[in-house]
C-alpha cells in the first residue's frame, strides 16, 4: 500500500537555512509521501510547476508564475490554484493532510482537497518584519479549519492553547549526531572549506550561525567586538529583510554568508563560544532557536539574550545575559572557566540535548497525523492526547524520553 500523502505550504525554501520544516518531513518521508510547496517565483513565460525530488517519497514543487508580487500574495492565489489542481489532478494522487506552516497559504487548501489540515505554528509570522496584513485574519481562519495545531515552543503554546482546543507544543529539536565533535572528518570536503573560512583567524573564537535578520540585535554584536579586539567574532549565515549595508563592521568581526547545513558542525568545533545576540523585540518574543540545541550539541557554551522560550527549556545549561556587559562578561568567564566547571556544564548541555531530538519529534507527529486519518471522528482522540499535554506539553510531545 502506497503511503499517505502528505502536503506541506511553506514560506521558507527548502535550500533555505535548514532547520524545522526540513527536519521534520526528511524524517516523515517514508512513512509519509511528502510534498513540500514552495512560494511562488517569478517568470517570464507561462505560469508552470517545477518538481524537484529530494529524496524518495520526498519531492519540492516551486510554482512559477509571470506575478510580480511575492509570496503566497492574495494576487498570487488564482494562478497557484490552477496550477496545483492541474498538477495534483495529473498525478492522480489523493491528498490526506495539508500541512501550513503560513496561514497565507489557507485559501490554497481547497486547490488539493485534503482529508485533514494541519498548522504548524513555528513562529509567530505576524510579527515579523513586512508581515502581511491579512496575516492575523488568515490564521484565525486557519485555526478553525485545523485538526491539529503544532507550537514551535512553550511561548507560542501559551499564545495559542486558548485559541483551538487541540494545541501539541512540539519543541524544535536537534540531531545530536550531526553536531558531536568526535564524528567530523578531518579531511572532508567540509573541513577543507571551513579551514579557508575561519582558519586563519585568531583565537578566541566566537560564533553565531543562523538567519540574519531583524532578531538579530546588531549593537549588541558590535560592543562584543568593540570590547575585545583580539576576540574574532564569526557571523555564519544570510541576511534576510535588513540591508546588508547596516550591519557592524569591524576588523575582528567577520560575516561570512550562508553556509550550508553540512558546514555547520565544522564551523562550531572551531570556535570557543557560541553567540545567541538577539534582540529583545516582538520578531524574538515568542522564537525558540534550534541553534540552542545544535551549539550544545556540539559542546560548545552558549552565551545568550534573555529569551524566553531558551530560558524556561535550557536556562541551567546556557548563560543568559541582560545587556551588553553582562554578555561580555558571559563571554569572558566562560573563556576562563576550570575544567571543573566545564565538566559541571557539558553535564547540563549534554541532558537537554537528550530530551529532544527530531527522532522523536517526528515520531510524535507521525502518531497524530495516523490518527487524524484513521479515525472517523479523528479531532476527538487528538483532543483527548492534547488534553494530556495540556499540563506538561514538553513533556509529552517535546522529545523527552522516559
Amino acid at each position: 500500500m502506497p503511503p499517505p500523502v502528505l502536503v506541506v505550504f511553506c514560506h521558507l525554501r527548502w535550500s533555505f537555512v535548514y532547520q524545522r520544516p526540513q527536519h521534520l518531513m526528511s524524517r516523515l518521508a517514508g512513512r509519509w509521501r511528502v510534498i513540500f510547496v514552495e512560494e511562488p517565483m517569478r517568470c517570464e513565460g507561462p505560469a508552470h510547476v517545477e518538481v524537484r525530488d529530494i529524496a524518495p517519497h520526498l519531492q519540492v514543487l516551486v510554482p512559477h508564475t509571470p506575478i510580480a508580487v511575492s509570496g503566497f500574495h492574495d494576487d498570487q492565489l488564482a494562478a497557484l490554484q490552477t496550477l496545483l489542481e492541474a498538477h495534483f489532478t495529473a498525478a492522480k494522487l489523493h491528498v490526506d493532510v495539508a500541512w501550513l506552516y503560513t496561514p497565507m497559504a489557507l485559501p490554497l487548501v481547497n486547490a488539493v482537497r485534503p482529508d485533514a489540515v494541519v498548522y504548524d505554528c513555528m513562529d509567530e509570522l505576524s510579527a515579523f518584519k513586512d508581515a502581511p496584513r491579512q496575516l492575523r485574519q488568515r490564521e484565525s481562519a486557519l485555526l478553525k479549519r485545523a485538526a491539529i495545531v503544532f507550537t514551535g515552543g512553550p511561548s507560542l503554546y501559551e499564545a495559542k492553547r486558548r485559541l483551538h482546543p487541540h494545541v501539541v507544543c512540539l519543541p524544535s529539536a536537534v540531531d545530536a549526531a550531526h553536531f558531536d565533535a568526535t564524528r567530523l572528518q578531518a579531511g572532508s570536503p567540509h573541513a577543507a572549506a571551513v579551514d579557508r573560512l575561519q582558519g586563519n583567524l585568531p583565537r578566541p573564537r566566537l560564533g553565531f550561525f543562523g538567519v540574519i535578520d531583524e532578531r538579530l540585535d546588531t549593537g549588541l554584536v558590535a560592543a562584543v567586538a568593540d570590547a575585545h579586539p583580539e576576540w574574532a567574532i564569526v557571523m555564519a549565515g544570510p541576511v534576510a529583510k535588513i540591508d546588508p549595508a547596516t550591519l557592524p563592521r569591524r576588523p575582528n568581526l567577520h560575516w561570512l554568508g550562508m553556509q550550508a547545513y553540512e558546514r555547520l558542525p565544522y564551523l562550531l568545533a572551531g570556535w570557543d563560544v557560541a553567540l545567541m545576540p538577539f534582540a529583545l523585540n516582538e520578531s524574538t518574543r515568542f522564537i525558540s532557536p534550534t541553534k540552542t540545541l545544535e551549539y550544545m550539541a556540539g559542546g560548545k557554551p552558549v552565551v545568550t539574550s534573555p529569551i524566553a522560550d531558551v530560558i524556561s527549556l535550557y536556562g541551567d545549561a546556557v548563560e543568559v545575559t541582560d545587556g551588553p556587559q553582562e554578555f561580555v562578561r558571559a563571554c569572558e568567564r566562560l573563556l576562563t572557566e576550570t575544567a571543573a566547571e566545564r565538566a559541571e556544564r557539558r553535564a547540563a548541555m549534554a541532558l537537554s540535548v537528550t530530551r529532544f531530538s527530531w527522532d522523536f519529534a517526528a515520531d510524535t507527529v507521525h502518531s497524530l497525523l495516523s490518527q487524524v486519518l484513521r479515525l472517523s471522528r479523528p479531532v476527538a482522540v487528538v483532543g483527548q492526547l492534547a488534553a494530556e499535554t495540556r499540563a506538561t506539553p514538553l513533556a509529552a510531545a517535546g522529545g523527552q524520553r522516559s
